[in-house]
């Protein structure tokens, strides 16, 4: 894997969702790192990508309450382990599970294993609440896809906080997990 700066020279083969997540990033700016590589939908093959970006990828969990009528984004480190009771009690949304990939589609123009804070930028109804653990804000960059799981990224957080989330117009809520057995 080698690190890039910024979007590809030739974006040919690539997904309209992934250009799409450069032109976005492009428009306001922002610069960032970019790696190339296989398939990373599990947690080991992104602890590889980790060591390249120089960053700790965040694990980003889309979850929907019971009922399916409210949806959630969450990101947070990927070396925590995820306890939906943890998470219910902050948001005041109980029995929490992973929303399905129809849902990804519509929502966020993602699919499972790309799952990443870029997608909301397909979320023109703001119909995704982001949750944010406290963790993720601490780290100087974050690690994620642009809306495909075959390229990485490396962005500022303030970047994404001040620049990326407004332009989208969304907010987020800060969470506190322990992710302790």
């Amino acid at each position: 894997m080698i690190l890039h700066q910024g979007r590809p020279e030739d974006t040919e083969g690539r997904l309209p969702r992934e250009v799409r997540t450069y032109d976005f990033l492009d428009s306001l700016a922002i610069p960032y790192l970019r790696t190339d590589h296989g398939r990373a939908d599990n947690m080991e093959a992104c602890n590889e990508i980790d060591a390249v970006l120089g960053v700790l990828i965040c694990k980003n969990l889309f979850l929907c309450n019971r009922q399916k009528t409210k949806f959630y984004l969450l990101m947070m480190p990927g070396d925590k382990k995820f306890k939906t009771k943890e998470l219910s009690s902050q948001i005041g949304s109980a029995r929490l599970s992973f929303a399905g990939e129809d849902a990804m589609l519509k929502y966020l123009d993602i699919e499972p294993g790309a799952v990443s804070i870029m997608g909301l930028m397909n979320d023109h109804d703001k119909d995704v609440q982001l949750l944010i653990d406290e963790d993720v804000l601490k780290d100087e960059f974050i690690g994620c896809h642009p809306c495909v799981c075959t390229s990485s990224l490396k962005i500022r957080t303030a970047d994404v906080m001040e620049k990326f989330l407004p332009a989208t117009g969304h907010s987020y809520v800060t969470v506190h997990l322990i992710g302790e057995d």
